[in-house]
């Protein structure tokens, strides 16, 4: 697995909207959140945007209501709210993205058991579309019990991948459908 470049959190709330609509919220927000990442000592990047100055991107990333907050990783968003948040929700969301991808731990757990080797070499070789197509083929004559442990690895995968990969929406109804 390649390594990953540490979370950039982006705060959409600067220029005459932010004003408008939300002014109170947005004051209330930015320092609870430069706090917050001041105390991971550069381990998340704040960028601030003016949504004014950039619509496209602003609409290209949906965003609708200030301050909205979005987490990139990899140059994906993996984690977002909008609004202002207590101290402690700030927190917990910055943890969140701070946290090893739950699918590293589910994959360390395959690898140390030498279950599903087909899975493992397709993800060794970063070909997650094999090993999604993988997992979700096998769910349909799993026993309940590897049922849930094929979904749970195929989740993980897919917020890894991030929602708006087309991997994720193509393997998401596929793996619905296996499973109910």
């Amino acid at each position: 697995m390649a390594p990953q470049e540490a979370p950039r959190v982006v705060l959409e709330a600067e220029g005459r909207q932010a004003h408008e609509r939300g002014a109170s919220e947005v004051e209330a927000l930015a320092p609870v959140l430069e706090s917050a990442i001041a105390e991971r000592e550069g381990a998340v990047e704040l960028v601030k945007v003016d949504v004014d100055a950039n619509t496209e991107l602003a609409g290209q990333f949906g965003v609708s209501g200030i301050p909205a907050v979005k987490a990139f990783r990899d140059g994906r968003v993996v984690q977002e709210f909008v609004g202002a948040q207590s101290p402690t929700s700030v927190s917990a969301f910055l943890d969140a993205i701070l946290a090893p991808p739950r699918a590293d731990a589910l994959v360390e757990e395959l690898r140390a058991t030498g279950e599903l080797p087909d899975v493992l070499e397709a993800l060794d070789a970063g070909d997650t579309e094999r090993a999604l197509e993988l997992l979700v083929g096998a769910v349909p004559n799993a026993e309940p019990d590897e049922k849930e442990r094929l979904r749970d690895l195929a989740v993980a995968l897919f917020e890894r991948l991030g929602q708006d990969d087309p991997l994720v929406t193509s393997f998401r109804r596929r793996l619905a459908t296996a499973l109910y």
